[in-house]
C-alpha cells in the first residue's frame, strides 16, 4: 500500500506552496493599506470609513506578516490554511465596507484566496472557506443596505461573487485531487525506477561477463566488480582504456572504424585470464561503446559441458555396439575353453581373453553409468586383498616389460566401502597413467600401490618415482579434455574422480617432496553412513 500523498498529510505539505499563498497576501495586505493611505486613495473616490479602512489595513498587513513568519512551521499548517482563509475573509469584508468603491476588486483578489484554501483544505474545509467567503459577502451587503440605506452592487453582482466562490472552490478541491493522484504515482513510479536501476546495477555488477562503458575519448566510465579484476586486479579503472589495456583500445578503435575486429582471446595481464572482447553501441546516436570481456575459462567450461553431455549420449549409442563383439568374443572363448585340442597354455590365454571381455563390458558400464549419474553399488572389501589381486591381474593381463609395479598393504586388513568396478576402473586408469608418465628419459617406471588407514577411512595412493607434475598443470589435471600427450583424450582423470564421487570418495593429486607423483584415493570405511 502506498503511503499517502504529501497534500493529502497536511501536516506534510511543503512550505514553498504555504510560503508563496502567505506572500500572496501580504501582496493584498499592501495593496489594502496602498488604497488607504497612499495618494491614489483621493482619485478612487470617498472612503465610507476612513478609521476602519486604516485599521483594517495596518491589522492585515500585521496579520499577514505573523502567518508568512508561522507558516515556516510545518506542525501548524492545517490552523494556518483555515485561518488564514478566515482572516483574509474577515479582511476582505470589512475592507470592503470601508472602500465601497473597490469593492468589486477586493472580492475578485479574494478568488484566489477561497481557490487556493480549497487545493490545499480536505473538501469539507475547503467548501467552508467558500460558504464563509459568500456569507461574508451578503452580510456586508445587508449591512450596507440596512444600516447606512446604500445598495453599492446589484444582487446580480452579488449572486455572481457567491457561485464564483462556491465553484471555484469545488474546482480547487479537483485541482488538488488530480494533483495529489499526480503526485502519487509520479512517487510510485519514481521508486520503481530507482528500484529497477538499483537490480539492474546490481545484476550488472555480479555478472562475471565483464562489462565496460567507454567514451569516445577511451575513458571508462562504468566497469562493474568483473571488469575491474581483469583490467587491474581489482585497482581503480580511472585510467583510459589506452593506458590499462592498449591491445584492447586497438581493438576497440578497429571496431569503431569498420574493420574486422580480430577474435582470438586477448590476455591484458600476464596473470589473468584470457578474454574475449565483444563491442555494442549503447545507443544509435550516442559516443558510449560497451565493452564485454568473456572470460575463456567459463567459456571453455560450458563447452566442456556441451561436449560431456554429446559425449555421454554418444557412449548410450556406442554400448550396443561394443557389448555386440565383445558377446561374441566372450562367447567364442567359452566355445574353445571346451575343446580338448586346446593345450594349457592357449587355455591359459583364453582365460586372459575372457578376463578382458568382463573387465571392457565393466568399463563400458562404468561409463555409461557415469553419465547417466547412475548410483555406484558400494561393498565392504578387504582393500589389502583388492590392490594384491589387481597387480597380479595386471601384471599377467597387461604387458610392463621392464617397469615394476607392486603392492605395498598392511598385515591388518583394511576395510573399505566401495563399489568394486569402479575401484578397478580408478586404479587401472591411475596405473596406466603411472606407468605411461612416471619415468625419467629411457629408465624403467616404477609404480607402487600403497594402502593404509587413518581413523574411519582407507587410502590408496598410486606413486611413481618420474619428473612429477609441473604447478601450472596441477589446477588442469582432473579437467575434461585436458591431456599433456597428442595421444591423449584427457578423460581417464575426470573419469577416475567422477567416479571417486559416485562412491563419496576423494581423489587427489599429492606432491611429493622427493620427486615422483603421488595421487590418492581416500574410501569411507564400512561404517560410514552413505547418502547415496
Amino acid at each position: 500500500m502506498s503511503p499517502p500523498s504529501l497534500i493529502n498529510r497536511l501536516e506534510s505539505i511543503p512550505r514553498r506552496e504555504l510560503y508563496f499563498f502567505s506572500l500572496y497576501r501580504v501582496l493584498e495586505a499592501g495593496i489594502v493599506a496602498a488604497l488607504v493611505f497612499s495618494p491614489v486613495a483621493g482619485v478612487i473616490g470617498e472612503p465610507r470609513s476612513a478609521a476602519l479602512g486604516g485599521a483594517v489595513a495596518v491589522a492585515y498587513m500585521v496579520a499577514a506578516v505573523i502567518l508568512l513568519l508561522l507558516g515556516r512551521n510545518e506542525r501548524w499548517l492545517l490552523p494556518l490554511v483555515f485561518g488564514g482563509a478566515c482572516i483574509d475573509i474577515l479582511a476582505a469584508t470589512l475592507a470592503t465596507h470601508a472602500l465601497p468603491s473597490v469593492a468589486a476588486g477586493i472580492a475578485m483578489m479574494l478568488l484566489f484566496n477561497v481557490a487556493a484554501a480549497a487545493m490545499l483544505l480536505p473538501l469539507r474545509y475547503g467548501m467552508g472557506v467558500a460558504v464563509l467567503a459568500s456569507l461574508a459577502l451578503v452580510g456586508e451587503f445587508l449591512w450596507s443596505a440596512f444600516a447606512d440605506g446604500e445598495r453599492p452592487r446589484s444582487l446580480a453582482e452579488l449572486s455572481m461573487f457567491v457561485t464564483s466562490y462556491l465553484a471555484l472552490a469545488w474546482l480547487g478541491h479537483q485541482i488538488g485531487q488530480r494533483a495529489r493522484s499526480s503526485q502519487q504515482l509520479a512517487e510510485r513510479r519514481t521508486a520503481e525506477v530507482a528500484n529497477l536501476v538499483e537490480i539492474n546495477e546490481l545484476i550488472i555488477r555480479r555478472m562475471r561477463t565483464g562489462v565496460l562503458v567507454v567514451d569516445a575519448d577511451n575513458r571508462i566510465t562504468l566497469a562493474n566488480e568483473a571488469a575491474s579484476l581483469l583490467l587491474a586486479d581489482g585497482a581503480e579503472t580511472q585510467a583510459g582504456l589506452n593506458q590499462m589495456a592498449p591491445e584492447l583500445a586497438r581493438r576497440l578503435q578497429r571496431w569503431r572504424g569498420g574493420w574486422q575486429v580480430d577474435d582470438t582471446p586477448l590476455q591484458l595481464f600476464p596473470d589473468q585470464p584470457e578474454v574475449q572482447p565483444r563491442f555494442a553501441r549503447l545507443l544509435a546516436d550516442s559516443d558510449l561503446t560497451l565493452v564485454f570481456l568473456d572470460d575463456t575459462t567459463v567459456v571453455s567450461r560450458r563447452a566442456e559441458s556441451l561436449t560431456l553431455a554429446a559425449l555421454g549420449r554418444f557412449s548410450a549409442s556406442l554400448a550396443h555396439e561394443i557389448r555386440n563383439p565383445l558377446a561374441a568374443i566372450n562367447y567364442a572363448v567359452q566355445l574353445l575353453e571346451e575343446s580338448r585340442n586346446v593345450d594349457d597354455a592357449d587355455r591359459r590365454l583364453l582365460q586372459i581373453i575372457h578376463q578382458q571381455c568382463l573387465r571392457t563390458n565393466g568399463i563400458v558400464e562404468s561409463v555409461l553409468g557415469l553419465a547417466r549419474r547412475e548410483r555406484a553399488n558400494p561393498e565392504n572389501l578387504d582393500l589389502g586383498a583388492f590392490v594384491r589381486r589387481f597387480v597380479e591381474d595386471y601384471r599377467q593381463t597387461l604387458s610392463i616389460e621392464t617397469d615394476s609395479l607392486e603392492a605395498i598393504v598392511p598385515s591388518q586388513p583394511v576395510q573399505a566401502l566401495v563399489d568394486p568396478r569402479h575401484l578397478q576402473q580408478i586404479l587401472t586408469a591411475l596405473v596406466h597413467n603411472a606407468l605411461k608418465y612416471g619415468r625419467i628419459m629411457d629408465e624403467p617406471s616404477r609404480v607402487r600401490l600403497r594402502v593404509f588407514q587413518d581413523g574411519r577411512n582407507a587410502f590408496v595412493d598410486v606413486l611413481d618415482r618420474g619428473p612429477g607434475i609441473p604447478e601450472a598443470v596441477v589446477a588442469q589435471l582432473f579437467r575434461p579434455f585436458f591431456t599433456t600427450s597428442e595421444h591423449g583424450t584427457g578423460l581417464g582423470l575426470y573419469i577416475a574422480r567422477e567416479l571417486s564421487r559416485a562412491n563419496q570418495a576423494t581423489l587427489d593429486y599429492v606432491p611429493v617432496p622427493g620427486g615422483g607423483a603421488c595421487f590418492r584415493v581416500a574410501l569411507p570405511g564400512p561404517h560410514t553412513i552413505l547418502s547415496l
